[in-house]
């Protein structure tokens, strides 16, 4: 008797639990790819969430898609092999439009709207995104298209609370891969992206974690937080872990294949691929608490921490990273004053970092690493240990321009200053910046000195190193004789 009280309890039990599982095909998507499949989703998403919610089956198939209208309370599950593709707008359908925003001008386009996206919600709590599948932005832009019926984005957010996106792949996503604004609670766990722009932007977001990924973005930065005036008042990107992540700039869609194939062209501003693990460029808002560890960048820019809107930038920890091939400054770390906020918003503060345990192969040498401020405003408090780098070498002074220009309101990379006057760290309007047990290498001759100060003020060296040899004085030892 007791066994069958217990059969029937967890039969009932079962039946509970499925009849929460809303499978997309019994609303009527087809799965054929050429079908357009997002009016059945979404009707499978308003019933499980005027049931108080659900979970989104996905099985096999080729789900032809435009916007997808996210719930709170639901969980969209693609079983392996379900692709939800994002299909080409028609003359008279597409993708939802996008909202207006008064305030477009302190940001990109892309930043300043989620609707126009193949998955969105605004507002919304306690959604996941998860399953062995694929999401394929096939139809998407990879520029900033304002035209009615046009998306570029694949997952898009604005001010929600308990996300969850794991373990799906990301296949050419348009402007952004995921776009989370004003996100609180955020993970994003074991996802792998190989796309034509950013992968994870993530823009004023609270208690974030991004766990295990691999994003491959040739053309764009992979992950990078932001901090923008898209929603209308500023808000610091704050609580956040990078962990266990690779980064890099392979040719789009040849990771998730398994060719890591390095053929196509660079960058659209003609730099270096990008691929790159960054803070900012958006910063109206700030980035607090921020912790990037035991990552690797590979055939990628370099690390880039960034304030130049007005934001503060302070209490950042790196540590364990290793870079191959890097195409421009393995550290940048600027605060600038492009300002590219509301009139009246001062020049924001970098401070309180520290970054340990860098290994560096075959780095681009013509920027070395920079840390730079500028007039009246310091970069502060900078600490630096237990660094090895292998730079590619070859510079003179010659090579060095007169002046080192300020560009205060640049866009701000590497190049903005032309080839750098140092072969190992440029510093400038800087104080308290401290170097420890930094080794450099040099494939070819540097004549350049490890280290140029300019208005920096305590900075101090322990242990620096070139091809082993201990440097008595940093400031007056070039690269490689």
């Amino acid at each position: 008797m007791r066994y069958l009280f217990l059969y029937i309890f967890l039969s009932l039990f079962s039946l509970s639990a499925w009849a929460d599982i809303f499978n997309v095909k019994d609303y009527g998507a087809k799965g054929d790819g050429i079908i357009i499949d997002s009016p059945a989703i979404n009707q499978a998403i308003e019933l499980a969430a005027k049931q108080g919610g659900g979970t989104i089956y996905f099985p096999a198939g080729n789900y032809a898609c435009y916007s997808i209208r996210l719930k709170s309370n639901i969980t969209l599950y693609l079983e392996s092999g379900a692709v939800i593709k994002a299909a080409f707008p028609g003359e008279n359908e597409g993708y939802d439009s996008a909202e207006p925003n008064p305030d477009n001008p302190y940001q990109d386009f892309g930043h300043s709207h989620w609707k126009n996206s193949l998955m969105w919600g605004i507002g919304e709590h306690d959604i996941t995104i998860c399953g062995n599948g694929l999401i394929y932005g096939e139809g998407l832009s990879r520029e900033e298209s304002r035209l009615s019926g046009v998306g570029n984005k694949a997952i898009s957010l604005k001010e929600c609370y308990n996300v969850t996106v794991k373990d799906v792949s990301m296949l050419n996503c348009g402007h952004f891969a995921i776009l989370a604004t004003g996100v609180d609670n955020l993970h994003v766990l074991n996802v792998k992206v190989d796309t034509n722009r950013d992968g994870f932007d993530i823009d004023c977001c609270k208690n974030v974690r991004i766990t295990d990924c691999t994003v491959n973005c040739p053309w764009d930065d992979a992950i990078v937080l932001k901090a923008s005036y898209g929603l209308g008042y500023f808000k610091d990107t704050e609580n956040v872990t990078i962990r266990g992540c690779l980064v890099s700039g392979y040719d789009k869609g040849s990771v998730l294949t398994g060719k890591w194939e390095t053929y196509e062209a660079v960058a659209p501003d003609h730099g270096s691929n990008t691929g790159r693990i960054k803070l900012g460029t958006e910063s109206s808002g700030g980035f607090k608490n921020i912790v990037i560890a035991d990552c690797i960048f590979e055939r990628s820019r370099g690390l880039a921490l960034e304030a130049v809107d007005g934001g503060w930038l302070e209490d950042v920890v790196v540590s364990n990273i290793t870079m191959r091939d890097v195409g421009n400054s393995p550290i940048f770390i600027r605060l600038g004053g492009r300002q590219r906020s509301p009139k009246g918003t001062p020049v924001g503060k970098l401070r309180r970092l520290q970054i340990s345990n860098v290994n560096v192969y075959n780095a681009d040498s013509r920027f070395s690493n920079i840390i730079s401020g500028i007039p009246g405003h310091n970069i502060e408090e900078v600490f630096i240990s237990n660094v090895n780098i292998h730079f590619k070498g070859g510079f003179t002074q010659n090579d060095v321009p007169e002046t080192i220009p300020e560009s205060i309101k640049n866009y701000p990379e590497p190049w903005m200053f032309g080839i750098i006057p140092a072969s190992g760290f440029f510093v400038r309007h800087a104080k308290d910046v401290f170097f420890e047990n930094v080794r450099f290498y040099f494939g070819e001759k540097d004549e350049r000195p490890l280290f140029v100060l300019d208005d920096a003020e305590n900075v101090s060296f322990d242990k620096i190193r070139v091809e082993g040899k201990l440097i008595e004085d940093p400031l007056d030892s070039p690269g490689k004789e």
